[in-house]
Formats: C-alpha cells, sequence, structure tokens
C-alpha cells in the first residue's frame, strides 16, 4: 500500500495556526499564476514505492535525495530536477507526490512561522523563542549561556574550522564543569545534515533546559548534573546549515495584483541542502566560497559529502555512495571532513557513555547496527546484531514511550554505513542513538518544534525532553558503563588511552583509531566512571556458517529483456536445512537484481529474500531456516544490455559458531606534571566496577 502522511500532526502548540488552516494546503503549480523561477527550479517531495527489501536497495543506486523518511514498502525521496523524475520513472518506481512544490511550502512555512510568532510573546520552551534559530543566533547563545553560568557551562571551540572558514562551537554543562574528574558524558549533536533544523533546535534546548534547571534546583536535573556532564554541539554542519536557513529564510510569495497572480521573490537555493561544503576531495577551498559553488547544482545536493556517512564505523559500505554527487556520498576517506573529525575529537577525549545525533524526519529512534544483520561483512561472516542490542532496544523503547516514535535498528529504515552511531559505539561501547524528530518535513513550521519537545496530544508534558532527560540518566547508571577506582596522589592526572584498528568496509581502508581521555585527582581515592575496555566491534558474536558443499543444488539459465523479470521455481522438500542461498551470475558487468519469495497456499507470494546491488555487483540472498515449499527465484533486468544469466540455488547445512572475541585492556598511566610514574593495564566490562593498585605512583610522587 502507498504510504500518504499528513503535512502537519495535530499537537499544542499547532492548534493556536486553526485561523491559518487554509494556508496550510501545498498549492500544485496549476494553482495561479507561477514565476519563471518556480517553472525553472521547483523541487518536490515524493513517497516511492519499494514493496521489497530489492527495491529500496535498487533505489539507493539512482543518486537520488532519498530522506530518512521510509517504511517497510516506502521511502521519501527529494526530486530536485525535472531530470532526477524521468531517472524514477525510466527505473520503473511508482510514487506519490505528496509536497508538489517545496518553494511554495517553504514560503508558506516562512508565513506561519510569522504568524505564529505574531501571536504569543513566548512559548513554553525552556529558551521561550517563537521562530528557527540562525547560525549566528546559536553562536550567541551558547556564548551567554557560558557567561552568564560560571562553573556551570563552559564554551567549547571545536579543534578544527569548517571548510568555509566557521568555527564549530558547542556547549558543556555540570555542577563544577572546570573540575577534571571521572563523570560519564552524555553527548548530543545536532545538524550534521544542513536542511534539518529541528534537530539543532532540540539540542540548544536540552542545553538551556539543563542550566535553567540546574538554577532553580530542579532535584532531578540537579543529580543529573552532579553526577554526568552533557556536552552538547548543535550545529555539526555550520557551513551547509547557514546556507540552508539563509536561503530559506529569503523564500516569500508576495500578491502581485488582486487577482491573486503571486510573484516569488527568492528562490530555494540551498533551504533544502543536505550534506556539507567539501567541492574536491582532498582540497580546501578559499574561505565564504560555498554558496557560490554551492549555486552550481539544484539544492546545492550535488556538492558536499554526506557527514553522517564520513564517520569510520565500517565506512564505504552499503548505504553509502562512492560517487560525489549522491546525496549519500561518504567522502574520500574516514572522517576525511573537518565536522566528523570535530565529533571524532570530542568523544574520544571523553567517556562518552551516552551519544545522541538528531535528526528530521520520521519519528523514529535508530540504534546500531546500521546493516541488516544477515548482511555478509568485510569479514565473509554476517554482520549480526550489536552485542548490546537488548540493552539499547529496552533503553529505546523507554524513550519512545514518551515521544510516540518507533523504536528500530537503523537498517530498517534502510542500510546505512558510517553512521555517527556506528562509529561512536563500536569505538567506545557508550550506547549510541539517531532520534528522527518530527513526522513529516525537514523543517516544518516552528509550532511543530515546539510540541515534539515538549510533547503534544497524549505525549503531552513528555516528548523528546523526557526521552533525553532518560538517556541522561542512562548515561550516569554504572550498571550500563564501568567503573575504575583506587588510591592515587592528590592532584595526579589519571590517563586512559587505547589504539585500535577501526574496521571500515574494505578491509585496505581500515586506519588506526584511538581514545585518550583524562581525569585529575582530587583527594587520595578516585572513582572514574567509563566504558569497558573492550569495544563491541571485536566482541564476540553469533553466526551461521555454511557447510563447503551443499546438500542439494539446483541451477537455472535463462534471459531477461530490459526492464522485464523472468520467474524461476523451486522446491524445498527437506525440513532440516539450515540456509536456502540463492547466487545470481551474468557475464558483463551491468545490473540484474534478485527476489526471493515464498508461495502462500492460495498462490500469493510472500517476499522472503532478495539483493540489489549497485551495478557490477553480482547477487545473493540468503534465507535462513527456509521451511518446506515452493519458493520463486524472480530475475530482474533493471539495467542490463546482456541479459543472459545463471541462477545457482543451493541448499546447505550450517553450523553455529560464535566469533572468537578479543579482550582488550585500557592502559592507565599515572602521571605528574606530564611525566608518567605508574602503568597498568586495566581489563573491565559494562556493568563492572574493578580496582586499581597506584602504590608505586604514590611512591615515586612521594620520592
Amino acid at each position: 500500500m502507498r504510504h500518504r502522511s499528513s503535512i502537519i500532526r495535530n499537537g499544542t502548540a499547532l492548534a493556536a495556526l486553526a485561523l491559518a488552516g487554509a494556508a496550510l494546503t501545498v498549492p500544485t503549480a496549476a494553482q495561479g499564476g507561477v514565476a519563471a523561477v518556480a517553472e525553472a527550479f521547483a523541487p518536490q517531495l515524493v513517497t516511492v514505492d519499494t514493496p521489497t527489501r530489492a527495491d529500496k536497495s535498487r533505489l539507493q543506486t539512482l543518486g537520488l535525495d532519498l530522506t530518512e523518511h521510509a517504511g517497510h514498502d516506502y521511502v521519501e525521496v527529494v526530486l530536485h530536477t525535472a531530470q532526477e523524475r524521468d531517472v524514477l520513472r525510466a527505473a520503473g518506481f511508482t510514487y506519490d507526490v505528496r509536497i508538489a512544490d517545496l518553494l511554495r511550502r517553504e514560503a508558506e512555512i516562512n508565513r506561519l512561522d510569522d504568524l505564529f510568532a505574531a501571536t504569543r510573546l513566548r512559548t513554553a520552551l525552556p529558551s521561550g523563542r517563537d521562530s528557527y534559530r540562525s547560525l549566528a543566533d546559536y553562536n550567541t547563545e551558547m556564548k551567554a549561556l557560558a557567561d552568564a553560568n560560571p562553573g556551570l557551562v563552559k564554551l567549547l571551540t571545536l579543534p578544527e574550522k569548517t571548510l568555509d572558514g566557521r568555527t564549530v562551537l558547542g556547549v558543556e554543562i555540570a555542577k563544577n564543569v572546570g573540575a577534571r574528574d571521572g563523570r560519564p558524558t552524555f553527548a548530543m549533536f545536532g545538524l550534521h545534515h544542513a536542511r534539518e533544523w529541528p534537530s539543532g533546535e532540540h539540542a540548544m534546548e536540552f542545553a538551556i533546559d539543563l542550566v535553567n534547571g540546574a538554577r532553580s534546583g530542579d532535584p532531578r536535573i540537579s543529580t543529573l548534573l552532579e553526577r554526568g556532564r552533557m556536552v552538547v554541539v548543535p550545529v555539526v554542519n555550520a557551513d551547509g546549515f547557514h546556507l540552508s536557513h539563509t536561503d530559506g529564510q529569503l523564500v516569500d510569495l508576495r500578491e502581485a495584483d488582486g487577482g491573486g497572480t503571486a510573484s516569488i521573490l527568492g528562490t530555494p537555493g540551498n533551504a533544502y541542502k543536505r550534506k556539507n561544503c567539501r567541492v574536491v576531495d582532498g582540497q580546501d577551498t578559499p574561505d565564504g566560497t560555498c554558496a557560490a559553488f554551492s549555486a552550481t547544482s539544484p539544492g546545492g545536493y550535488l556538492i558536499g559529502t554526506d557527514l553522517n556517512r564520513n564517520y569510520g564505523g565500517l565506512w564505504g559500505g552499503p548505504g553509502a555512495s562512492d560517487m560525489g554527487a549522491d546525496p549519500t556520498y561518504r567522502g574520500a576517506e574516514p572522517f576525511s571532513e573537518p565536522e566528523t573529525r570535530n565529533v571524532r575529537d570530542l568523544i574520544s577525549k571523553r567517556q562518552v557513555t551516552m551519544m545522541i545525533s538528531n535528526h528530521t524526519f520520521s519519528n523514529l529512534v535508530l540504534r546500531p547496527n546500521g546493516v541488516n544483520p544477515t548482511t555478509i561483512g568485510p569479514d565473509g561472516l554476517p554482520v549480526g546484531d550489536a552485542p548490546d542490542e537488548q540493552a539499547m532496544k529496552d533503553l529505546g523503547a523507554d524513550m519512545t514511550a514518551q515521544n510516540g516514535y518507533a523504536n528500530i535498528h537503523g537498517w530498517e529504515l534502510y542500510d546505512t554505513t558510517g553512521t555517527t552511531e556506528d562509529w561512536s559505539y563500536n569505538a567506545t561501547g557508550g550506547y549510541g542513538y539517531t532520534f528522527e524528530i518530527g513526522p513529516d518535513e525537514f523543517h516544518p513550521p516552528f509550532a511543530q518544534v515546539v510540541d515534539e519537545y515538549l510533547g503534544a496530544g497524549e505525549y503531552a508534558g513528555k516528548g523528546n525532553r523526557e526521552a533525553y532527560l532518560i538517556a541522561f540518566e542512562e548515561a550516569i547508571n554504572r550498571g550500563s558503563h564501568a567503573v575504575i577506582s583506587g588510591k592515587a596522589p592528590t592532584g595526579a592526572t589519571l590517563r586512559l588511552r587505547k589504539t585500535f584498528s577501526t574496521p571500515t568496509w574494505s578491509p585496505e581502508d581500515d586506519f588506526t583509531d584511538s581514545l585518550d581521555t583524562t581525569m585529575v585527582t582530587s583527594g587520595r581515592t578516585f572513582t572514574w566512571d567509563v566504558n569497558q575496555s573492550t569495544r563491541p566491534a571485536v566482541q564476540s558474536r553469533l553466526v551461521k556458517l555454511l557447510e563447503e558443499e551443499p546438500t542439494r543444488s539446483e541451477t537455472f539459465t535463462g534471459t531477461a529483456a530490459p526492464g522485464s523479470s523472468v520467474d524461476h521455481e523451486l522446491v524445498v522438500t527437506e525440513a532440516d536445512q539450515e540456509i536456502l542461498q540463492v547466487d545470481l551470475d551474468w557475464p558483463t558487468p551491468d545490473d540484474l537484481d534478485l527476489e526471493v519469495y515464498r508461495k502462500n497456499a492460495d498462490g500469493s507470494l510472500t517476499e522472503v529474500g532478495g539483493s540489489g546491488n549497485f551495478i557490477g555487483e553480482k547477487e545473493r540472498a540468503t534465507i535462513n531456516a527456509p521451511t518446506p515449499g515452493t519458493y520463486v527465484l524472480r530475475v530482474i533486468n533493471f539495467a542490463s544490455v546482456s541479459p543472459t544469466y545463471t541462477l545457482t540455488a543451493g541448499l546447505y547445512d550450517a553450523t553455529e559458531q560464535t566469533t572468537a572475541p578479543l579482550v582488550e585492556a585500557w592502559t592507565l598511566t599515572c602521571e605528574r606534571d606530564g611525566r608518567v610514574l605508574q602503568t597498568v593495564p586495566v581489563i573491565v566490562d559494562r556493568g563492572q566496577q574493578v580496582s586499581v593498585d597506584l602504590k608505586e605512583c604514590t611512591r615515586r610522587w612521594n620520592g
């Protein structure tokens, strides 16, 4: 069934806009006169039908601007040009147009926001704001927050400037914030993707919320800030967001005459820009020139690197493109971009036990891993679920009970690699999530931002605010991380460090990663809240390994004309087979796809597997524990000019095997003025507390 969703969800703050109901209707190009600029550039938001996983995979190969709004049978896509619509149609996809003209929608949002701001002195948000912040607003507010709250708020300047020469700021919030003690950290990020304005708003509002709560003596917030630290970077992609917000605010609809003919002032330009300002891999550009370069592509989406595909965790795998013009371009190498290196530096230098990366839209809370667990990884084994799957799922359920979002894996949206939470979780062990804020739009009317943060309807008084507080409580929960304690000289610097190889999807791209955190003792004993010593990336996982030879196999050959498909039937009579593996091969480097169905008693088909790799990659589908019955193996000629193929289906026995884990240790050093007095390896698991003996450090300190 095709998915059709409303533009705006009802909510407490939105109810005040009922008088503007007519303005909420999204006009089409046929409604009223349209200026020439609208005819030349009218981006659309469409809902593409993807009834199978193979359809989703095939859609990802088209180089289109996929959103994070997807379900089991659809993915929403931004079409920036008529040529992109033609590409979608030529590939055989059907779709519904949900927002026919994003330019007009942008102007409507601006008009609604003006009305919203004019009807109230302040909102119920912690800041009281009634409109979206600019980049300058964020930076000014963070500086003011730190200046007004010494001892509680510290302004953070991230180490690398953006490609356009901007400084990226954040804030750290804690009681006695300047102390270098052993409290755990909750890190929150916004605006990896430029057009996703609510993601920065919610991060900033939560920072202000914590400060307000600490100043008012709120017992819950006071406890959190006494036992933990909060780090907030509301705008990771400063260049992209500045362009998106600036261009978005310029869009305006004016009535040119009494007949209702509309003229459009300004264009959306980069209002729907996704990526950063990288123009050429490995090369910086003169500061202040990003806007000029971005103007060369519709919506600026061809220019840049997708920052949420540039992190190191299995970088370069499914869901990340190696083509610079694609919206999900992964970059030249892991952490090739200054923005992702800033986040890496921040996380690597703190014991981050909880991380949330905010995005829009789809009303989802996503958890690792980003790749379907049955996918064969670069080590030749299934990727599997995260080692802490059950715990992260349970916490996700607690958070989504507050905001009504869906609690799912990242891969249930569609496969992704190189994301923030996949790297941070697998490198540090700290839990990581993505919040996809709001149901319908990248940056909806601001009233919806209020409702999503504070909760509306049955979630009134909850919302993302309560979900974030629950995440903070988990960040300080010692049952979910580790603790190191012991005796050491007062004033000693304790350092925990680890250097390791981070796996990417291609082993030749694996790289050296490191964690290096410190604390300073304030007495003769210390307690340090830390992440476990062994990373999830090297913990054991349960996998099924096929026997070398199948118990039975069948081979089919055939041809499929371009744009057509051919079905072959396979009857499985065996009741105890572990794996059905179907391989599709062809002699030319073109593109065939594979779908596998089980035939039901009434003759209908249920998809049980499929494969839709990039052009030139052969297809393989694996079905675990196939039940006896008839299976339909469908070969689809997506773009092959030489459609002869060979299809091999094999039934295999398999053995379950737990992969051999690595046991990793922290290296703990006790230092004075940069001089190492003692070094101790520390092995500690999640939920465990260990005591270390630093007598040698004390002896040398006093000697």
